[in-house]
């Protein structure tokens, strides 16, 4: 922009309204802007300069109710299988009665689905494996087969006791709990053990206050739950292990994993307690479409009358939803729990609540009435921003953005493109001369720290080579840093962790990423280098993947046989599962500050998970890589890319991930068969191809686009990065010849 104009001026209006924050008001924006001497006008786009639109709607306030009505708001519903279907019509009954809409999630509707209440029995012949898991269970406490019994909520105990007695003597079945050493991991589940007269062996923190005791802080951590649990059985047995060969019966949790890993660990075997039984078919036509209203309807209420509801959703969104409703998609709606226990078992499946009310089956008039009167405020803390800026740095659903419709981003949601996108992984690196004559002055972990030099040794890459993408400059590892690794670049041999984790001890001193404060220079270098690029070039944000980044802290550096890693890997589960916890929770933290500070992507490099087989990538990997790419935003294009073994792919695909990242080691035609044609892939030319000539660097990439044979959603790169020694006129050759051959 020229300096002095109209539209520079609206420029740092726009900053300065990003700076306040959303909560700015309506009519203040609209005298900065007529400032700025541009026809303002409710509900119309006002371009400010080649990277800014403002769209300006008319201020979403709350709902306006009187208390006892509901009317124009509405409800979604969950129809558990243990609910009486009398019941569940009455309460659909007296939301309607009161003005409500009401939607309905049936867990056993597999087909088109209906909002209406179908009370007539379900056929769930095949779909009865929970069922028979707690029955089994049952039949193994009745024979005197379980030795120890761990309950993590109040609500599991209640609802097993009254499942349980249905069939089986009540009196016999709680002598037997209490012959079997039963352990309460939460002061609620203690007091529900209590009320039937069990006296359980506490393992959670006693000092809780009574406040918080339907809270999820009122629970031990998983970690905490064991090492009570070891300190009751040691003093039984100070020698030997005193869990080798028991039998422990866990109810299913949030942290169950965890805690049956830790289990067995040490010898045990333990039993699923599947107490809120959840059958369902494979395919649920009628959950896709609840949660896919969830995602694109705002300002819903989700009311949940029970725990086996509140459980209920939760196992459904995890199998069904698109959106990610733990960590984003329920900011948006209202979430009201029927009672404590419903309460528990929402925050120990991460969902937040709202409101909760007193417990009552079918819902009264009278909280119906208090609902109402408690809706307005709660929307009000939740209302969205009105006003919508798009910019380089908007949401990746922002249909105004500059580079929404770049070839890159298109080919990210499997949209025809008028040309293949292509970048390069290391497209700035040490084949650049530019890249050599800043790195000759400033150390690499020095580097990174400098936002400002990362802007531009990128950059520099982008325009020389003409690539349609950028990605951040940075490394790996920082990450590990704040983690409590202490990192070292050493000339000649790369990365150095000197404190290597080795042991339980060693893991138990690694910290999990609470905020992006310690790597805020990360943070910085993304937005330095958004506001950099061209306003239309799309800005890719990384991370490494769970199993490279422990393989690094274990190893201490690179590995030939990732030795140390697979012993820790295969003998201690769980000391495995709680350094992948911790992993998990600041790989996800730290992409979406990536995301927050100006990414519209973000690529997951697991970089050696090729050493490990198709099994214990499954069982041991996959699950935490599930896990974070579902903690990430539904809009923003996630690539999951691992190298090594084309015998992952399905397990690459068996992710939330946008784009499947295909190295050079298998055809490209062949892996997005495998992962399948709804979703996009990247690559996969070989690097070494970039070491030849032009006219094999033709044949090479004209062979990669034929195997695409111009399915929309690919995008071009190498199997993995770009090599020190590759010419760079090749690597601008590449990026010719493939806008060149996929032109249309």
């Amino acid at each position: 922009m020229q300096s002095g104009n109209s539209n520079q001026r609206a420029a740092c209006i726009v900053r300065h309204i990003r700076n306040l924050g959303t909560d700015l008001c309506l009519t203040n924006i609209v005298g900065l802007l007529q400032g700025s001497k541009q026809a303002i006008l409710y509900r119309q786009t006002v371009t400010v300069d080649v990277s800014y639109t403002i769209t300006l709607n008319e201020p979403h306030s709350p709902m306006a109710h009187h208390a006892g009505q509901l009317k124009g708001l509405a409800f979604a519903l969950v129809k558990a299988s243990e609910r009486a279907p009398e019941a569940f019509q009455q309460t659909v009954g007296l939301l309607e009665k009161f003005g409500a809409s009401v939607r309905i999630l049936d867990p056993h509707d597999a087909g088109q689905g209906s909002r209406s209440v179908n009370v007539s029995s379900t056929n769930n012949s095949n779909v009865k494996s929970d069922h028979n898991r707690l029955w089994e269970f049952t039949g193994h406490l009745l024979t005197g087969m379980v030795d120890a019994v761990v309950f993590r909520t109040g609500a599991g105990v209640t609802h097993f006791l009254e499942t349980v007695s249905r069939q089986q003597d009540a009196r016999r079945v709680t002598d037997l709990l209490q012959d079997s050493q039963v352990i309460a991991a939460s002061r609620p589940a203690a007091i529900a053990l209590a009320a039937s007269s069990i006296n359980p062996i506490a393992a959670y923190a006693t000092d809780v206050e009574d406040s918080v005791a339907y809270s999820h802080r009122s629970a031990g951590s998983w970690r905490n739950v064991l090492v009570a649990i070891d300190q009751h059985f040691h003093p039984q047995q100070p020698t030997g292990n005193p869990m080798l060969n028991m039998t422990f019966g866990l109810e299913q949790c949030e942290d169950w994993f965890s805690l049956s890993s830790g289990l067995e660990a040490r010898g045990a075997s333990v039993l699923p307690i599947p107490v809120f039984a959840t059958s369902l078919p494979k395919r649920n036509t009628a959950a896709l479409r609840f949660f896919a209203a969830l995602e694109t309807q705002n300002n819903q209420v989700l009311l949940f009358n029970s725990p086996a509801e509140a459980s209920s959703f939760a196992f459904l969104a995890k199998r069904f939803s698109q959106a990610r409703l733990t960590n984003h998609l329920l900011d948006d709606h209202i979430v009201i729990a029927v009672g404590n226990d419903t309460h528990e078992i929402l925050t120990d499946r991460c969902l937040p609540v709202d409101l909760t009310l007193a417990n009552s089956s079918p819902l009264s008039s009278e909280l119906v009435e208090e609902m109402a009167a408690a809706i307005p405020q709660l929307q009000s803390r939740k209302q969205n921003s009105y006003i919508n800026m798009s910019g380089p740095s908007s949401s990746s659903n922002d249909s105004n953005a500059p580079w929404y419709n770049s070839p890159f981003m298109k080919a990210c949601r499997g949209e025809p493109t008028d040309v293949t996108p292509i970048w390069m992984m290391r497209q700035a690196g040490r084949y650049m001369s530019e890249y050599r004559e800043v790195r000759a002055n400033v150390s690499f972990l020095d580097l990174c720290a400098n936002p400002q030099l990362c802007s531009e040794v990128m950059c520099t890459a982008v325009e020389k080579l003409g690539v349609d993408a950028a990605i951040i400059f940075s490394d790996l590892l920082p990450i590990l840093v704040p983690m409590g690794c202490d990192l070292e670049f050493v000339k000649g041999d790369g990365p150095v962790i000197h404190n290597p984790v080795r042991t339980t001890k060693d893991i138990d001193r690694i910290k999990p990423l609470d905020s992006n404060a310690e790597l805020e220079f990360v943070m910085e270098t993304v937005r330095q280098t958004r506001q950099d690029l061209p306003a239309d070039m799309p800005l890719i944000g990384f991370a490494g993947a769970p199993f490279t980044l422990a393989s690094y802290m274990i190893e201490g550096g690179s590995s030939r046989n990732y030795a140390a890693t697979k012993q820790i890997m295969f003998s201690d589960p769980a000391a495995w599962d709680q350094l992948m916890q911790h992993l998990v929770t600041s790989i996800s933290i730290y992409l979406k500050g990536q995301i927050e500070a100006g990414a519209q992507c973000v690529q997951l490099f697991d970089s050696w998970a090729g050493c490990l087989s198709f099994e214990d990538y499954s069982k041991r990997v996959h699950p935490y890589v599930q896990k974070i790419i579902a903690s990430l935003p539904a809009d923003v294009p996630v690539i999951n890319f691992a190298t090594g073994n084309p015998a992952l792919l399905p397990l690459l695909a068996d992710t939330r991930a946008s784009v499947i990242g295909i190295d050079w080691r298998t055809r490209l035609d062949d892996a997005w068969q495998t992962v399948g044609y709804d979703r996009a892939v990247q690559g996969n030319l070989d690097p070494t191809v970039l070491l030849t000539n032009p006219d094999e660097i033709r044949r090479q990439a004209k062979f990669v686009l034929d195997q695409a044979a111009g399915r929309a959603g690919h995008i071009f790169n190498l199997g993995h990065g770009i090599l020190p020694m590759t010419p760079v006129e090749n690597a601008i050759a590449l990026v010719d010849i493939v806008h060149e051959l996929s032109s249309k």
